[in-house]
């Protein structure tokens, strides 16, 4: 009888766990490519925006062109830190019959500041290009072509059409759960194509202004007056939101936006002012006094209202 030492393995022993252990890594692998593959599918056509939304602003290109860049710098610095991680794993690592620790303290003068300065410019570059966008996504300086007062309450919105003196009232979405709930929700209507100038202000709390296909929100703070440019680019209805927790039906705070031609935009003006919606809400009758300097910033009319 020919007996085996316990710490002598013999081929057949090591042979079959080995293949198992092959034909598990490569079943693992096998499905990390086809989950990869079928949510790369599911997203085709939209790698290009950064998975962002479709715009439908001037605004909102310029956000999605921000976040693309962004995401190109951010990638490649990944690329070359793993790089850099499995190159050390590699070349670093233990080998047969290494007893010794390796060094446990080394200094590298050059590598020390290489990655103490990349990530100093890194920071600029992307505080440089986001002061630069933030500054064209805040700009007022042009003429606008419509003026719409916005008044956000708890829990809804006030729309004066300064231009046109007239305005539309809402009150908070009461969502139910049932068909027909958000036809009662307030409904903005803008021209396709024009320069809107949103006039933000809150009556109670803070709240913000927040269409997420315009890409771009405001907060409307009690007091302060805020001020948005918009010029939509594209037809057909949208979802608005209150972007800033404000209170028990802060999810409730809902309203609908409407993209017209002007012809559409107009008749719009003109159904306002047939049912008698004629003149503006008083934007200054709220909880906090408004600031000298930005009362001023609200449209005369809609000041203290006229109707």
């Amino acid at each position: 009888m020919h007996l085996v030492p316990e710490h002598e393995d013999t081929p057949a022993m090591t042979a079959a766990p080995q293949a198992r252990s092959g034909r598990r890594r490569g079943l693992r692998v096998t499905g990390l490519v086809a989950a990869s593959a079928l949510a790369l599918a599911g997203c085709q056509g939209q790698v290009s925006n950064g998975f962002m939304p479709q715009s439908i602003s001037d605004s909102g290109d310029r956000v999605t062109n921000l976040w693309v860049g962004s995401w190109i710098a951010v990638l490649g610095v990944g690329v070359i830190t793993w790089g850099l991680m499995l190159y050390a794993a590699i070349r670093f690592r233990r080998r047969k019959g290494d007893e010794a620790l390796p060094v446990q303290l080394r200094y590298n003068v050059p590598v020390e500041l290489l990655y103490t300065i990349i990530p100093v410019f890194m920071v600029a570059v992307f505080f440089y290009y986001t002061a630069r966008d933030e500054a064209a996504l805040t700009d007022v300086s042009q003429t606008p072509d419509v003026t719409i007062s916005v008044v956000g309450k708890q829990w809804s919105w006030d729309f004066n059409y300064v231009d046109s003196n007239v305005y539309d009232t809402g009150v908070h979405t009461n969502l139910t759960g049932e068909e027909g709930a958000r036809e009662n929700m307030p409904v903005l209507y803008l021209p396709v194509n024009k320069r809107v100038e949103f006039v933000l202000n809150a009556r109670d709390v803070i709240h913000s202004f927040w269409v997420p296909a315009f890409m771009t929100k405001l907060d409307m703070i009690p007091g302060k007056t805020n001020r948005l440019q918009i010029v939509p680019s594209q037809t057909g209805e949208f979802q608005g939101k209150c972007a800033e927790l404000c209170g028990t039906y802060h999810a409730e705070m809902l309203f609908m936006v409407k993209i017209v031609s002007q012809e559409e935009y107009d008749q719009h003006m003109a159904d306002l002012e047939e049912i008698g919606q004629t003149g503006q809400i008083p934007v200054d009758a709220s909880r906090e006094e408004m600031v000298e300097g930005d009362a001023e910033l609200i449209p005369e009319p809609a000041r203290s209202g006229s109707n």
